[in-house]
């Protein structure tokens, strides 16, 4: 079923032209991915089909019934409510509902409507109605549906009925926005970076949350993991225009570089013939004998279609990392380490060992403690105990996350400059030039870049160390899928050392030769990438099962001493089971007798209309059926437990 078309559509801001001639179809189920460099205009269009923002040309044809729900980066909740009650917001109609039923149930009860048979058929009838509705709509599932998700994005350790959703940090209440639509499960989901503030287990258990997803995706994401394994599309937004690959993202990126080198071939023969006839053209023009060749090369030439010459990509960053010195072999040991803020430690009980040449992911849930440990390295941060062993010429390059935050008022060209006095305007501006700061862009305030243009910085004031250890908190943080590969490719061709932590699975795969997971417990070493990390950590997992079961298995012997006490008591319970069934059934097939007799008395025309009596034999009648459904609830527990 085709939930959206978007035809012809443009965009301008201002006399600039974001987008020209979009076209683009989404049919029920689709997993569409949104790509191209930032500020190409993703994010806009996203808007624009979410009916946010206005459009220029073109037209958006879409049934009336199709619903949409639109998730913006960095979304936040402005709840007075708790956890609990806003997610509960999602489910009014179905709370609605569940209040109308219980009003009928109560009706059902009054002697006033049981009096009044027409009244009471029409109640049943409307009873049964609605409460299939009630059924089909999720009526019976819905709480199990919000802790479901709640419990996947990470709230668990929280009280949901009394945490207050404004007692949460930014992210957090991020994270109750993606999560509130999830619940609503409109026709077609729009995600701008969903995975923002997401540790790695979070992000596992969103990607198969939306391979199961009943409707249609459409994500922007920096995160290429996440779409490889969510995505079957992907649509690619560059120069105004857009593109599309069938998919997930390293296809794309494999289908792109193919028909690159097609459309190179394909102009280079081209260009080869046009090449030849101009050539055939010029020497036999002006000769009688072979001027007519001539001109009939001439209007094939004229005639042909030509075939325009392969737009490359938008200029990408261009650096890479040296070193002024090699380290020794030990870089850098810890020894029992314990970090903390004030009194409270953080992380303890910290041992490993990085040599020259390690590049190292250090993994684990958001506050574990992560970038203290990083922090603590870098001697920006004390420590509680133990001790950090530094190699010999061992020199540090830290990246901290927060330099995207970079507010100084000084302009770019002198944020680099301050520190490298000695170099001259040329060297600083070309090395600017290579992070993309071309022109007038070095004479911006630093204040006022944007996050990708402050990474970049960044970056660039990094490549200047020429340090031989790499600290990177969070490298890929702001930047574009282009900027990461070139950080990527940087970091595989660096001659150092690397300790890095990164929430994105695709960078570390590129990059980690090994993996440190950080836990309350310490730190346990995996000898590979993320990919490798994970599949032993399900092999470890899969073997504590397997020792549970065997550690169960010989407690079941041991007991075998036991058992035959246990058999003996079993066959006296299994007895007294018995006899209970039978009192039960006797005394059940006496209530029944009772009930229906009370039953034919209340529609005899004396007992009917003498409004006391018939009362009287109602209740009797209403607690004789409560004590038959006591009776049946224990006769069906006691045929459970058999």
């Amino acid at each position: 079923m085709m939930l959206l078309q978007v035809r012809q559509l443009s965009k301008y801001f201002g006399a600039d032209l974001i987008l020209s001639n979009i076209k683009l179809e989404i049919q029920s189920k689709d997993r569409i991915a949104l790509v191209g460099r930032n500020g190409a205009g993703k994010s806009t269009l996203l808007k624009i089909i979410a009916g946010e923002m206005s459009y220029d040309s073109g037209e958006i044809i879409r049934p009336k019934d199709v619903t949409i729900g639109y998730l913006a980066q960095d979304s936040g909740l402005d709840s007075t409510l708790s956890i609990w009650d806003e997610m509960l917001t999602v489910f009014a109609p179905l709370q609605e509902m569940e209040k109308e039923l219980r009003v009928m149930e109560w009706q059902m009860g009054n002697h006033d409507v049981i009096a009044d048979q027409k009244r009471y058929e029409k109640l049943l009838k409307d009873y049964d109605a609605l409460q299939e509705k009630f059924k089909e709509q999720g009526g019976y599932q819905y709480e199990a549906e919000i802790r479901s998700v709640l419990h996947g994005l990470h709230f668990s350790e929280y009280d949901y009925q009394t945490t207050l959703v404004q007692s949460l940090s930014g992210g957090q209440r991020t994270r109750l926005v993606l999560g509130k639509m999830l619940l609503k499960k409109p026709d077609l989901l729009i995600l701008d970076e969903p995975t923002n503030h997401l540790d790695m287990d979070t992000l596992t258990w969103l990607e198969q949350y939306l391979q199961g997803y009943p409707g249609a995706i459409l994500i922007v994401s920096h995160d290429r993991y996440f779409l490889d394994k969510v995505v079957t599309q992907v649509y690619e937004l560059s120069r105004t225009t857009m593109k599309k690959y069938v998919g997930n993202y390293s296809k794309y990126l494999q289908q792109k570089a193919e028909d690159l080198e097609r459309e190179w071939k394909l102009y280079e023969k081209q260009q080869e013939e046009v090449a030849k006839l101009k050539d055939f053209i010029q020497r036999n023009i002006a000769r009688a004998s072979t001027t007519k060749r001539a001109q009939s090369r001439r209007k094939q030439l004229e005639k042909m279609e030509r075939i325009e010459k392969p737009t490359e990509d938008e200029k990408s960053a261009s650096f890479s990392f040296e070193i002024e010195r090699q380290s020794g072999n030990d870089v850098l040991s810890a020894e029992n380490v314990t970090v903390g803020y004030g009194e409270e430690p953080i992380i303890r009980n910290i041992h490993f060992r990085i040599t020259r040449g390690d590049s190292i992911a250090l993994v684990g849930p958001n506050g574990i403690g992560k970038s203290t440990m990083l922090k603590a390295i870098t001697g920006k941060l004390s420590l509680q105990s133990g001790q950090f062993r530094y190699g010999s010429n061992v020199q540090i390059g830290y990246y901290d996350q927060n330099q995207a935050h970079l507010s100084s008022n000084k302009r770019v060209l002198d944020e680099l400059w301050d520190e490298y006095p000695l170099k001259s305007e040329k060297e600083i501006r070309t090395v600017l030039g290579n992070f993309l700061f071309s022109g007038d862009d070095v004479l911006k305030p630093v204040s006022t870049l944007s996050g990708g243009e402050k990474v970049r910085l960044a970056l660039a004031k990094l490549m200047m160390q020429k340090a031989n250890f790499l600290i990177l908190d969070e490298p890929t943080n702001h930047l574009d899928l282009d900027s990461k590969e070139v950080l990527e490719s940087a970091l595989i061709d660096y001659p150092g050392t690397i300790l890095f932590v990164s929430h994105d699975r695709y960078f570390i795969n590129r990059i980690a030769t090994k993996v440190y997971e950080l836990t309350k417990d310490g730190i346990t070493e995996y000898l590979g990438d993320y990919d490798y990390y994970i599949t032993k950590k399900t092999e470890m997992m899969e073997l504590e099962r397997l020792t549970l079961e065997e550690k169960q298995q010989q407690k079941g012997n041991n007991a075998g001493k036991q058992q035959y006490e246990q058999e003996k008591e079993a066959k006296k319970l299994e007895r007294q089971r018995k006899r209970r069934i039978e009192e039960i059934e006797n005394e059940i097939t006496q209530l029944e007798e009772t009930i229906a007799d009370i039953e034919q008395q209340l529609c005899e025309p004396d007992i009917y209309e003498d409004f006391q009596k018939a009362q009287q034999l109602t209740k009797e009648n209403e607690k004789m059926k409560e004590k038959l459904e006591a009776l049946m609830a224990e006769w069906e527990a006691l045929h459970t437990s058999q």
